[in-house]
């Protein structure tokens, strides 16, 4: 299959999934304790049962679950993820605010970890045995055993706060007003305690992936024969294991890419990062159903856009994927 067709093949299974998901996420919300018209009129000072059902009827919530659930999908079939009473505006604009820090956020981290997960990997496989093998692997293990709010919190605290080297809250300097050039130098300077964050516990798995998957190419007859022919270590590494080794990586990261808009729940959450990850923490306490549900849809999109980006890498890491295809 070309690049091509598997992209509308993919797309194709991604329209059904969605389905299926935003279906589901109806059904596990609205399960949910908790009423929204109840939250909306304890904050409006007026929580008596008239108010309540004014209120239940105004947003639809006085009716059958099925007339509420076969107009969420008609909303989604045009585009519509409906309004969000919490908020006062459509939940498509939320979102559409919301979701260039999100993937600003998401996307470093994820190119931070996984660059940085291959390179200590590929340096810890070259050095099996020996002290810096050790170090690195333990290195891996903390980060990956650390929780990510402490992480956060401790990043805070040691670079922001007693240091004073990088803002510690935030997408920006507020009242700085910067332009240009300087506007992008300072939301580079409050990005990078997040996704550094974020993106540690990443590097720490791709890094054992990658350190266990060279040693296993390494070991098979195609690098012997290339050893045998006289080459260098360092083209054998590079031409030979490398490029099979990466291969188990980019499946790795495609799966767990997804998992970066989890994570970023709780980083954009404590480094107050104004992206879709906030935006549904401050939905689920407010009981803001068409929030919650738009931005788990959103996330579950970009979940299936990180596999099939994942499903064309690979096939031009190893061309022989779309051979036998």
């Amino acid at each position: 299959m070309t690049i091509f067709a598997v992209v509308v093949s993919r797309l194709s299974k991604a329209i059904l999934t969605l389905l299926a998901i935003a279906i589901l996420n109806f059904f596990l919300i609205h399960a949910a304790p908790g009423d929204p018209a109840v939250v909306l009129a304890g904050e409006a000072g007026a929580a008596d049962e008239q108010m309540i059902e004014q209120l239940r009827e105004r947003f639809g919530l006085d009716q059958p679950l099925y007339v509420q659930l076969g107009k969420y999908v008609a909303g989604i079939v045009q585009l519509d993820l409906g309004y969000s009473f919490r908020q006062g505006a459509p939940v498509a604009e939320l979102i559409a605010d919301r979701l260039p820090a999100t993937l600003l956020l998401t996307l470093t981290a994820f190119v931070v970890s996984l660059v940085l997960g291959i390179a200590f990997g590929v340096a810890a496989a070259a050095r099996v045995g020996k002290p810096s093998d050790t170090v690195l692997t333990t290195m891996a293990l903390l980060f990956y055993a650390t929780p990510l709010y402490w992480l956060a919190l401790m990043a805070v605290l040691v670079f922001s706060v007693w240091f004073g080297w990088l803002p510690g809250f935030g997408y920006e300097t507020v009242g700085a007003n910067y332009t240009g050039f300087a506007r992008v130098i300072d939301i580079a300077k409050h990005l990078i305690l997040p996704a550094l964050t974020l993106g540690l516990f990443f590097t720490a798995v791709y890094m054992r992936m990658a350190r266990a998957s060279m040693l296993e190419v390494s070991q098979l007859d195609f690098v012997k024969t290339a050893k045998a022919k006289g080459l260098s270590d360092a083209v054998i590494r590079r031409r030979h294991i490398l490029r099979n080794a990466i291969l188990p990586v980019v499946t790795l990261a495609g799966l767990q890419a997804g998992q970066l808009v989890g994570g970023a729940v709780l980083t954009e959450t404590v480094f107050a990062w104004p992206g879709i990850g906030r935006l549904m923490f401050e939905s689920l306490a407010a009981r803001d159903y068409n929030t919650i549900l738009g931005v788990f849809l959103v996330s579950a999109a970009m979940v299936i856009l990180f596999n099939i980006v994942t499903d064309i890498v690979y096939r031009i890491v190893d061309p022989r994927i779309g051979a036998r295809s």
